[in-house]
């Protein structure tokens, strides 16, 4: 069990300032985590491969692509813009000095 001055010194050296309150609140906290820590280690795991995240899942990506097509693309979209300047789309200013 972590005891009061242990917690002290933990805020200490994270720069909190716990009440007597707050110091009481996290020895239970800290200990029961500690304790839960403390199971985990009792796991055998001799035999579990490691694993490097809790799904099958696999992030997709697509190539990137340059061209001809992409900019015919994009210029579809700026010639249906109401306003515009060159190749680029006009827009109302975000930033608006008063």
């Amino acid at each position: 069990m972590i005891n009061k001055d242990q917690v002290k010194h933990i805020a200490k050296l994270t720069r909190l300032k716990l009440t007597e309150e707050k110091v009481n609140k996290y020895q239970k906290d800290l200990t029961k985590i500690l304790h839960y820590v403390g199971q985990l280690q009792e796991i055998d795991t001799k035999n579990i491969p490691p694993c490097s995240g809790g799904t099958d899942l696999k992030n997709v990506f697509r190539e990137d692509e340059s061209g001809t097509r992409i900019w015919e693309e994009s210029q579809k979209l700026v010639d249906q813009a109401p306003s515009k300047q060159k190749d680029l789309i006009k827009t109302k200013g975000v930033f608006i000095e008063s």
